[in-house]
């Protein structure tokens, strides 16, 4: 099984569920749905990941959107942005054009909180309910079932689809009304900006003072220094490794949401500007798919 790692699956119900969008992500993250024995059924722009995801998992594949939801009680997404999640939920073959009165839709992508409220209101309308849920955990967090999701919407509909989400999670969390989880995965993104940065300058510091940062990391590791990211990726920046992880193209997409939405409630992200310029220059030097560790490359 190439795309999941062996996992123990919490007991639930059998769900008919739909996965819209086959990317790094929802590849991973739809085998889980089916490991855990429900039974899904995919939808890719791209037809051939579906067939792909088809031959290693159980599972079926339609067309379009809405003949992948047909009869579904549960629908799940994740795709790249605002336009692409429209696109999928909008529209003659959109989601929501075969979704049954009642069926729950819950948004992977990392999108802006604004997309989220307005098709929570959709869905209203419709007689269905919409979560927005982005994630955090990477590529490797979805192979190994392992995310952290954040949701935002009607507590009734999330309490619904929470069981067939923790088979790709380790935590699922209603954290307020529509919107309130795509704000925080902003928060989220913020804050990794600066650790990022932070620990791409003291490593760089350290190896131009001649040190063994190796072993320098080992030892403040243990100490306030620590993070996720110095436990994980610290040791790759020395080795100037990078062809992995969450790519710094999609950290520039999600930054671009984050300070979008500050220009709108008034906050004050100067570092996160700063390091969204710094990936800009990362990617000009060819790597937007290098992992968002590369931000150490501009100091070398």
């Amino acid at each position: 099984m190439a795309s999941t790692n062996p996992r123990t699956y919490e007991a639930s119900e059998s769900r008919k569920v739909a996965f819209l969008g086959l990317g790094v992500m929802g590849f991973p993250m739809a085998g889980h749905l089916a490991l855990a024995g429900h039974k899904v059924t995919v939808y890719n722009r791209s037809p051939e990941k579906a067939l792909a995801w088809c031959k290693e998992f159980t599972g079926g594949y339609a067309p379009t959107p809405r003949e992948a939801v047909a009869g579904c009680e549960l629908v799940y997404a994740c795709v790249g942005n605002d336009d692409d999640l429209r696109a999928i939920v909008l529209g003659p073959d959109g989601a929501f054009a075969g979704m049954k009165p009642g069926a729950i839709f819950v948004d992977h992508t990392t999108a802006s909180a604004n997309v989220a409220r307005e098709l929570h209101a959709e869905a209203k309308k419709r007689g269905l309910s919409f979560i927005d849920a982005p994630v955090s955990g990477g590529q490797a967090g979805a192979q190994n079932g392992m995310l952290t999701v954040m949701c935002g919407g009607d507590k009734e509909a999330f309490d619904a689809a929470r069981p067939a989400a923790m088979a790709f999670s380790r935590a699922c969390t209603l954290l307020g009304e529509s919107g309130a989880g795509q704000l925080a995965k902003m928060v989220n993104q913020i804050a990794i900006a600066g650790l990022v940065q932070g620990l791409s300058e003291a490593i760089a510091f350290g190896q131009k003072a001649g040190l063994d940062m190796n072993l320098v990391l080992d030892v403040i590791g243990k100490g306030a220094a620590q993070s996720w990211q110095m436990d994980n990726r610290g040791k790759t920046m020395i080795e100037d490794k990078f062809d992995f992880g969450f790519a710094v193209a999609w950290m520039r997409k999600d930054l671009g949401i984050a300070l979008d939405e500050a220009k709108r409630n008034g906050a004050q992200l100067p570092v996160t500007a700063l390091v969204d310029q710094f990936y800009a220059d990362i990617k000009i030097r060819g790597g937007a798919r290098w992992d968002t560790s590369s931000l150490i490359r501009r100091l070398r």
